[in-house]
């Protein structure tokens, strides 16, 4: 018998070193690493049963509703694909074909395309809560294989893998990419002195803009598969600054990591032309300018989220210098905890 009311909440991360390595074919064809950071904003899910034979999904941040009879598989057009996508795996596989009443309600702590891995953060809790919900047990890495695959496959959704490993372990890791969507977690250690005064030093803006990522990564995508030599080397060159950022994470050179942020970002530009924008080079050269030792825009690119690493005692001053360009600045903290879920009745 499923509980009447469960929630879960999933972190979002940071990606460092190594970001679009982890698509498909570049992952299959040449390995891909990405070296990431759970921060702490989540997105939640509320899971509650209902008695009415109705199903009623929400997403409240975005203020997008749906209401249906309970049936499986319900429709995987929008509104709330995502939402959809979870509920018919769920019900396929775990309910006998079923459909079981419920409201499935759910919210971030960022704006929708923030490059913070929001969408697959989401999926993976919805996961977690659909598991608990249910009395399913399943691995941290079960639950992200299983959220990768209804994304996907399921709802045919361009993107690569590191996102919802992010958000089912938390943590700081170096993952790595292989062919038939095999994935290896591996945890990095760093003297915790080491991680406060990346914290410290790390300033997120929010440009304002948010971006749809599939159109950057399926050029990505294409450009993998026609081997353009310039965006292929820059692939290349991205995964080894993964390995860089570790090496100077775990020697505690924050001014050589934040160097690599800085040549990372300008490979990343080459592999997409809209991974960046007139406007986000703009802030990027004044945010040098001012004395950041790199950055680079969060995600796929092309808006929401760009992350700087600066000298703390000058953080504050980069805040209001972004600002003036509009948007928001802030900082962040890390988490270790990944995907958690829990029974309320």
């Amino acid at each position: 018998m499923p509980h009447d009311l469960v929630r879960a909440r999933a972190p979002l991360r940071l990606g460092f070193g190594g970001g679009s390595t982890d698509v498909s074919p570049y992952c299959d064809e040449h390995g891909g690493v990405v070296l990431n950071a759970a921060i702490d904003l989540f997105a939640h899910v509320s899971l509650e049963r209902r008695t009415d034979g109705q199903v009623r999904l929400v997403a409240a941040d975005r203020e997008h509703f749906w209401n249906g009879a309970a049936e499986s598989p319900l429709p995987t057009d929008e509104p709330l694909r995502l939402l959809k996508g979870v509920y018919n795996r769920f019900m396929a596989e775990h309910a006998g074909g079923q459909a079981i009443p419920m409201t499935l309600t759910t919210y971030a702590d960022c704006p929708p395309g923030s490059g913070l891995g929001s969408s697959s953060a989401l999926v993976v809790a919805m996961v977690e809560a659909f598991r608990r919900f249910l009395g399913i047990e399943m691995t941290p890495h079960a639950v992200a294989a299983l959220a990768y695959d209804i994304e996907r496959r399921d709802l045919g959704l361009a993107g690569g893998h590191q996102d919802q490993y992010a958000a089912a372990f938390g943590g700081l890791n170096v993952m790595h990419f292989h062919a038939e969507d095999r994935v290896d977690v591996e945890p990095v250690s760093v003297d915790p002195t080491v991680m406060k005064e990346l914290e410290a030093s790390l300033v997120l803006y929010f440009t304002g803009v948010s971006r749809e990522s599939a159109s950057i990564i399926e050029e990505q995508t294409a450009n993998m598969r026609a081997q353009a030599p310039a965006s292929l080397q820059a692939l290349h060159d991205i995964k080894a600054s993964a390995y860089a950022m570790r090496q100077a994470l775990t020697a505690g050179d924050l001014q050589r990591f934040g160097q690599l942020l800085d040549s990372g970002w300008a490979a990343k530009k080459l592999t997409a032309t809209k991974m960046s924008s007139a406007r986000i080079d703009e802030v990027y050269a004044e945010a040098k300018a001012f004395g950041a030792f790199g950055g680079k825009v969060s995600g796929a690119g092309g808006g929401g989220f760009m992350m700087f690493l600066i000298d703390p005692t000058k953080r504050d001053g980069l805040k209001r210098l972004l600002t003036n360009f509009g948007g928001a600045a802030q900082s962040a903290r890390f988490t270790g905890t990944g995907v958690e879920s829990w029974v309320v009745r």
